[in-house]
């Protein structure tokens, strides 16, 4: 039989490189040569960044103005402290950015290319995700839990084969 202290061991090592591990994100935007909607990574020259935060989300956000599409990929407390159209809920998924009516209300600003009140855009689309790793790139399947849960079986197997 498998002993306790095997189970133990297993358990406290998945459970302390899942806390102290942030979640890494893919950090472009569609002006970097492989960041734009077919997304690749080889492109981009680089697997991801780590969140600040260990309870952070990868973002994912589409804005839309006509035929031109600009696509930003990037941690979503990256983005809050310059962002004022992020939706409420941030739960997996995709939903449309919010208005903010008080946004540049006493600023008088001519030059129409400053956009500070963040209306050049038609549509805006945030998309969160935050249950893998890289979730925030294409749209592809992703293997990297499917591989932790057996590569876990595997360890157990292999302990109770040598019991």
């Amino acid at each position: 039989m498998l002993q306790k202290k095997h189970i133990l061991t297993v358990l406290s090592i998945i459970l302390i490189v899942d806390s102290t591990v942030a979640i890494w994100c893919y950090r472009c935007n569609s002006a970097t040569p492989g960041c734009s909607d077919n997304f690749n990574w080889k492109g981009i020259g680089y697997l991801g960044d780590p969140c600040p935060e260990d309870d952070d989300i990868c973002v994912k956000i589409v804005e839309r103005k006509g035929a031109s599409e600009t696509i930003t990929r990037d941690c979503l407390s990256a983005l809050v402290p310059y962002r004022t159209d992020i939706p409420a809920d941030k739960y997996e998924g995709c939903r449309k950015g919010t208005y903010d009516p008080k946004l540049a209300n006493y600023v008088n600003n001519s030059i129409k290319q400053v956009n500070v009140k963040r209306n050049y855009f038609d549509e805006t689309i945030f998309c969160f995700c935050f249950l893998d790793h890289r979730c925030n790139g294409s749209s592809a399947l992703s293997y990297s839990t499917i591989l932790l849960f057996t590569t876990t079986f595997l360890i157990i197997f292999s302990l109770i084969r040598q019991n």
